[in-house]
């Protein structure tokens, strides 16, 4: 994918400028870490094929870019969420497989049909699809997802039979064709818990009525990334790579590292004003912080608009090595950090800023402060926040 492509696709924001031109704030994406966390688990599931996941946007990295870097690294699918997400992906000129699950009943299902997505079906939608191939006179591929105990999306054990009878007359019309069963864990990122062997179970179950119903599948698929980490005896054919794409360890114990992954997003802004306080000054909106000592401090221009989630208060910034907490409310378009008694605002003003990522702290410290997940903070960094892409270098900029 060339970089005329990207900056005219639609799928995310915009690239910025070389590093040597002012900037405000930034999300800096490491496409090579992309490419390692995709090798390292080809590597690991092999010979299971990997799903790139890119839904929400790439989990807030840019799903265009971070799909183009995993399908050159070595996965065989691309995964969605949503067929619009499906679709934009197609116009930007990707043509590998790719699968979307989520729809409601106003799902584009005959576009999808036609740009050559594959579709998950879970019960009412599988009528709705055989109408568009139906208008269309093109057969839908599908993947049937059964729920194994998530109690989401899917069919349920007691309703599947029903559904594969649907699916099989369709099939016999030339509406569709089956080609994959699925199902979603719950409880993965907790390895000691055995939901994940009864889960397994019911899909092995689960598999063994849809091949008895007569369909010759292509593809079988429930490990997601903590499945694909812990559990080699879900991968079958497919394994669906979501939060591991991007870097991030789903286990709370375990680091990144210890499976060969690289976080490939970093939170970068600059300080926009330092001032020093007297004792018992109060700091942002409902002043639920004061002062214990006259100290420095410092004004950071992101706040919940961009992404910060806004109890975050004590989540660490990092600024010239040394990391500072969060004070008082996270504001829409900013928070105030500590900077302490003893410092030059010469050295701060202006000085960049590492919310998480390469040279600070990891984004699950703000997970933690935040009383909420990694998948979290990383997806929810707002398209105020231009992303940049590099390949290897933080400074060095990418296609």
């Amino acid at each position: 994918m060339n970089s005329e492509a990207l900056e005219q696709s639609n799928v995310t924001a915009a690239i910025m400028p070389p590093t040597s031109a002012p900037w405000e704030r930034r999300a800096v994406i490491d496409l090579s870490a992309i490419r390692n966390n995709v090798k390292q688990v080809v590597d690991l599931v092999a010979p299971a094929a990997v799903m790139a996941v890119v839904k929400a946007d790439g989990y807030g990295h840019g799903a265009l870019q971070v799909a183009t870097a995993a399908l050159e690294a070595g996965a065989g699918w691309v995964g969605c969420a949503h067929v619009t997400e499906a679709l934009a992906l197609r116009e930007a000129g990707l043509d590998a497989p790719m699968l979307a699950w989520l729809h409601t009943q106003d799902t584009p299902f005959d576009d999808a049909i036609e740009a050559g997505i594959d579709l998950g079906v879970s019960g009412w939608d599988l009528d709705a699809i055989a109408a568009a191939a139906r208008r269309l006179q093109a057969p839908a591929r599908i993947h049937l997802k059964v729920d194994t105990g998530l109690g989401r999306n899917g069919s349920t054990m007691a309703d599947l039979p029903s559904l594969l009878q649907r699916a099989s007359e369709y099939q016999e019309a030339g509406l569709l064709r089956v080609v994959g069963v699925f199902s979603h864990l719950a409880v993965a990122d907790e390895p000691e818990r055995p939901e994940t062997d009864m889960q397994l179970a019911v899909f092995d179950e689960a598999i063994a009525l849809v091949e008895a119903a007569g369909f010759d599948l292509e593809v079988r698929h429930i490990a997601n990334t903590p499945g694909i980490l812990s559990r080699p005896d879900s991968h079958h054919e497919l394994v669906r790579l979501g939060l591991g794409l991007y870097g991030l360890s789903p286990f709370e114990n375990e680091s990144p590292d210890s499976f060969g992954l690289r976080p490939a997003m970093k939170l970068v802004t600059r300080v926009a004003n330092v001032k020093k306080v007297p004792l018992n000054q109060g700091v942002s909106y409902g002043l639920s912080y004061h002062t214990a000592a006259e100290t420095y401090l410092g004004l950071i221009p992101l706040g919940y608009a961009d992404g910060l989630p806004r109890i975050a208060t004590g989540a660490p910034v990092t600024i010239n090595g040394k990391t500072y907490p969060v004070r008082g409310r996270i504001a829409m378009d900013q928070c105030v950090i500590d900077l302490g008694p003893d410092v030059d605002p010469a050295d701060f003003l202006g000085a960049e800023a590492i919310i998480f990522g390469e040279g600070g702290q990891s984004v699950n410290t703000w997970a933690y402060a935040a009383n909420t997940i990694n998948y979290e903070v990383v997806t929810r960094i707002s398209p105020r926040v231009p992303r940049y892409y590099v390949q290897g270098s933080w400074g060095e900029a990418g296609e």
